[in-house]
């Protein structure tokens, strides 16, 4: 008798969650004869991801990343006794490939620990809490709204229904194809959305884009509510890494792809790509590399100085499509050990808006290991502080300045705390997502099938974002590969990739047309 098909077992708890089952073909690359070599550029999510999924597969790998450590924008490093990063990251339930990727070295997720609560605070002083509230929609959204005091029933009727109706009928590409023309303000505007939750939620939401939402696409936007609100029900409480980034992710995943072969070499950087007629040469410092195939996995910034100076690779429109690609205003975080703590009530997030700088506060002894050491070794506190979307050319001592005040007022109990130790990061190498850029934003595949793209800066057309877009990236860039190898790919997971509601669905059609 034939056997039964695989089914995959379900990445979480929402039933509506989509698969996109793996290709079907042989199940190593390394039968028969030699496998494929593949130089994956680049060691962040995206390029870690392509670089296990590869290898899994018996393709030969070369990973390059020219920092010295793994981990992209979520990489740390030590500064004598303290290990530094660039800043807090929020591994919600719903990122079913990164998860998947964690569980390849933490089969139970044991590296990372739950965060109970996504609370908001306003200037103003108004606040919101995600704790409590059904994770299911609509009854998330209405155990969010009787409980609110920025987003009402009141407001609810005052919205624009047939302008709002869009929130509730999310399917990729076709909500980019609606909305990205318009910025995330403006829609927010014409749906008549309440300025007290727009100044809260929205804008907290937008700038974790690293954007403000005038500079940001309104379809970028909805998507992200659909993906933690509206759109799944693993809801918008999350997890966070037990302890720093190199203990809990980079040093694992480091010794996962070891193990399966690929040749790591960090501190390395890539100059050029030569495309030949028998594959790849890529540069590095004082080596070159020979490929069958190459996975792009740069961030902006690199990924279009790689392009210009490598004119064998792509056609002239994709290297025009690369070189338009655009990064987001420069960010800072701030690490600050203090000799004192904060009050025991604090929550381990604290999203902030309407302050001058100030987007978010984060107490690390309250879930990561490291900082813990220092609160028990010390009586105080490790604060982590994060601005966005900063002026071009803004003083950086004067942010700090800035910044460090902004927070005794938030927490006035550290007032007088006195910073034992600091460590800052300037950077502006976020990818920004303007309104109208979407159609011409590269894709994972190109016009060459040996030359793929990885990173959250890549287009794919399902409900992902952020870390998670570079996780599926990294394995849609695997797969694409293997199934040109005709060997076996990897299942994907995303939520689900239209509303919930059919009745919502069928309104937002009427109103549409």
């Amino acid at each position: 008798m034939p056997s039964s098909p695989r089914v995959p077992a379900r990445p979480g708890t929402d039933r509506n969650a989509l698969l996109l089952p793996a290709h079907p073909g042989r199940p190593s690359a390394a039968q028969p004869g030699p496998p494929p070599r593949v130089v994956v550029v680049g060691g962040g999510i995206a390029g870690v991801t392509a670089a296990v999924a590869l290898a899994e597969r018996g393709v030969a790998v070369r990973l390059l990343e020219r920092e010295a450590d793994l981990g992209g924008r979520l990489r740390g490093w030590q500064t004598g006794e303290h290990t530094m990063t660039r800043g807090f990251h929020a591994f919600f339930k719903q990122y079913y490939n990164l998860r998947s990727l964690l569980q390849r070295v933490s089969p139970d997720l044991g590296v990372l620990r739950p965060v109970e609560d996504y609370p908001l605070l306003h200037a103003n002083g108004t606040a919101e809490s995600f704790a409590g509230i059904p994770r299911t929609p609509p009854w998330n959204v209405a155990g969010f709204v009787l409980r609110s005091k920025t987003f009402t029933l009141s407001d609810l009727r005052r919205m624009n229904p047939v302008a709002a109706t869009r929130l509730f009928d999310v399917s990729i590409p076709r909500t980019y194809e609606e909305l990205d023309a318009i910025d995330a303000s403006t829609f927010l505007r014409e749906i008549n959305f309440p300025e007290a939750a727009r100044h809260l939620a929205f804008e907290v939401f937008s700038r974790s884009f690293f954007a403000d939402p005038e500079k940001l696409s309104a379809a970028e936007l909805v998507t992200m509510f659909h993906i933690y609100f509206l759109g799944s029900s693993e809801g918008l409480i999350f997890d966070v890494p037990r302890d720093s980034y190199p203990a809990t992710l980079w040093n694992p995943l480091r010794d996962l792809m070891l193990g399966l072969g690929v040749e790591l070499s960090t501190g390395v950087e890539v100059s050029r790509v030569d495309r030949g007629a028998d594959g790849f040469t890529v540069h590095t410092t004082g080596e070159r590399v020979e490929a069958d195939a190459v996975v792009l996995a740069a961030d902006t910034g690199g990924l279009r100085r790689l392009v210009e100076a490598s004119p064998s690779l792509g056609d002239q429109d994709w290297r025009e499509r690369i070189g338009e690609l655009r990064t987001a205003p420069p960010f800072l975080v701030s690490r600050l050990w203090l000799d004192r703590p904060a009050h025991s009530g604090r929550p381990a997030f604290l999203g902030t808006s309407g302050f001058e700088l100030l987007d978010n506060i984060s107490v690390l002894e309250l879930f990561e290991d490291e900082a813990r050491v220092w609160r028990e070794k010390t009586g105080g506190s490790v604060i982590e502080l994060h601005a966005y979307a900063l002026p071009e050319h803004a003083d950086h001592d004067q942010v700090v300045h800035d910044l460090v005040k902004q927070m005794r007022s938030v927490y006035p109990e550290l007032a007088d705390a006195r910073i034992q130790h600091e460590e800052h990061v300037f950077a502006d190498d976020c990818p920004l997502f303007a309104p109208g850029g979407f159609t011409r934003r590269p894709t994972v595949e190109t016009s060459d099938p040996a030359l793929v793209l990885a990173g959250d800066l890549v287009r794919i057309d399902l409900p992902v974002a952020l870390m998670e877009r570079a996780a599926t990236t990294g394995f849609a860039a695997a797969n694409a590969l293997l199934a040109h190898w005709r060997v076996r790919g990897h299942d994907l997971w995303s939520v689900a990739n239209q509303g919930r509601s059919a009745l919502l669905r069928a309104a937002a059609r009427r109103t549409a047309s």
